[in-house]
């Protein structure tokens, strides 16, 4: 159950990232709006579920767990974004 919640949590991470996006590059969507929401929910599902798995089976306490299933997927999300313009220039 937990599992599900931290999906629909990144999903809604994902279309917060894709949203300010349009604000943080100004008039520079290469692969359009709809484009830029795909690629955000996208990878910070991906980042999300690979937290959340990943650092408690490598020891990692529960705590840290959560602020990372918190922290690296938005910033994820902003980093494949920015990829993705500069392959396009």
């Amino acid at each position: 159950m937990d599992i599900i919640i931290v999906i629909i949590a990144m999903i809604a991470v994902g279309l917060l990232i894709g949203y300010l996006a349009g604000f943080i590059w100004k008039d520079n969507r290469p692969i359009g709006v709809q484009g830029d929401y795909i690629a955000a929910v996208i990878s910070t599902v991906v980042m999300g579920i690979i937290d959340w798995l990943v650092i408690p089976a490598m020891g990692f306490s529960s705590t840290l767990r959560l602020i990372g299933t918190i922290l690296e997927p938005p910033a994820m999300a902003l980093i494949v974004l920015w990829i993705i313009r500069k392959a396009r220039e």
